[in-house]
């Protein structure tokens, strides 16, 4: 199994493995086989954040907003949670009942709000969750990331969630069990040498390629994502008219595939023991992804072309 650590970093936006690469950047290569932090990646909404707020000393809860550089808004009270949410009555809600559940604690966490208890099947996002047993406890959260911050929140600095510390510092507390929180336990191969050959080939081939700027790389992503998005195969006719479009090497392109495959080739080898089953539009399917976090960064692992295209079709209230 895979040694588990932290390791910290900007609290940023997680990108794809393959989308790392159009700007030359190949780090991801060793990415792919130095052991680090694994965990899944659940679909909840909306986020939520917890702790010590660092500048007052008090308890809090919030969205991402917490993180805002102008107008930040954590709520330390219920009357602060109308004042900076009430506009949003579904939030709002949701926050109250963090406030009033969630365990006192020094540190900083977020995670993924699934639901209200009282059921067993959950749609906080694109995923319905079907639990096995109706779900007792007042909130369900899926806990990821745990937050570093001196003086406020603006600079925080983010790490994957080690849950065995977690249990200890927020399970362990919740004596009446008021919270469910999900955290499905994954694993991964010992052996991973057919993604050490690839990752070497690619190494090799990239020798070939003519890489871009962030803002063409941006440009790039933002048409990969929409071809996915309206359900089309991305193929080696469609990457040659993309290079085209786009006015870039053809070969560029075709590494990004090649990183692709090799992530979904580096998916087969993680197991995920679920402790809930999980569905889209009535159709059973794995976990949306993972996240991984090494030295060599942390980027997300999941099947675009399924659920990134059922997330951007999705009909929202």
């Amino acid at each position: 199994a895979f040694l588990f650590y932290n390791r910290s970093m900007k609290n940023t936006h997680i990108n794809h493995p393959e989308d790392s690469v159009l700007t030359g950047d190949l780090s991801v290569l060793k990415w792919f086989t130095s052991k680090g932090n694994l965990s899944v990646k659940l679909d909840g909404s909306p986020a939520i954040v917890w702790g010590t707020n660092p500048k007052t000393g008090n308890f809090f809860v919030g969205t991402k907003s917490v993180f805002n550089k102008v107008k930040i808004m954590i709520n330390e009270s219920h009357e602060d949670i109308d004042t900076n949410h009430g506009h949003i009555k579904k939030v709002a809600n949701i926050l109250h009942k963090c406030l009033d559940h969630l365990p006192r604690t020094k540190n900083i966490y977020q995670g993924d709000f699934i639901g209200f208890g009282g059921d067993n099947v959950y749609q906080p996002n694109t995923i319905a969750y079907n639990f096995i047993n109706v779900i007792d406890s007042e909130l369900i959260i899926a806990p990821h990331t745990i937050y570093s911050a001196i003086g406020d929140l603006r600079n925080a600095i983010a790490s994957p969630l080690n849950y065995m510390r977690f249990i200890k510092d927020c399970v362990d507390i919740d004596e009446d069990e008021s919270v469910y929180w999900l955290h499905p336990f994954v694993d991964i191969d010992n052996d991973l040498s057919d993604i050490v050959t690839k990752c070497e080939y690619a190494q090799v081939i990239s020798g070939a390629v003519d890489f871009v700027d962030d803002n063409t790389s941006r440009k790039l992503i933002k048409s990969f994502n929409s071809i996915i998005g309206s359900g089309l195969e991305i193929d080696d006719l469609t990457l040659v008219a993309l290079a085209d479009y786009h006015h870039v090497g053809v070969n560029l392109l075709r590494l990004w595939k090649l990183v692709q495959s090799i992530k979904h080739e580096f998916m087969l080898h993680i197991a995920t023991y679920n402790e809930v089953e999980c569905y889209i539009n009535g159709e059973e399917v794995g976990h949306e992804g993972y996240v991984m976090s090494n030295d060599y960064g942390t980027f997300k692992l999941i099947y675009r072309e399924v659920f990134s295209n059922a997330n951007f079709n999705r009909v929202r209230a």
